[in-house]
């Protein structure tokens, strides 16, 4: 991949951009709270070809949620159970909210 294209990467937010040094620093936190995610399954950080971890902002994102909970007294373990569910719902709150716009009158592609 060529520079340019590496660089254009950089607004997705599913790119993996961060090592582990960095997304611990931007987080705030230990790179062993960020293994313990991972252990936990709630982050599954993609891997250089040199085996190292890469984050995604969007994974910073969810760890940063997790962090919350952690620093509010929740079990490390039941944070990311927590951060699971919250993310489970908002997908299923926004595909109920399209199924609702696909299946109002006057709407094209409603069927009857």
């Amino acid at each position: 991949m060529t520079a340019d294209a590496s660089f254009g990467r950089l607004d997705d937010d599913d790119y993996p951009a961060y090592t582990m040094g960095r997304a611990a620093e931007m987080l705030g936190t230990t790179q062993g709270f960020l293994r313990a995610i991972g252990d936990a399954r709630l982050i599954t950080p993609l891997r250089s070809a040199g085996g190292h971890r890469r984050y995604s902002r969007y994974q910073l994102r969810i760890a940063a949620r997790a962090r919350e909970l952690v620093d509010q007294g929740t079990p490390i373990e039941a944070a990311c159970r927590i951060v699971i569910l919250e993310d489970q719902l908002e997908e299923a709150q926004r595909l109920n909210a399209e199924y609702r716009r696909a299946a109002e009158p006057g709407n094209p592609s409603a069927t009857p």
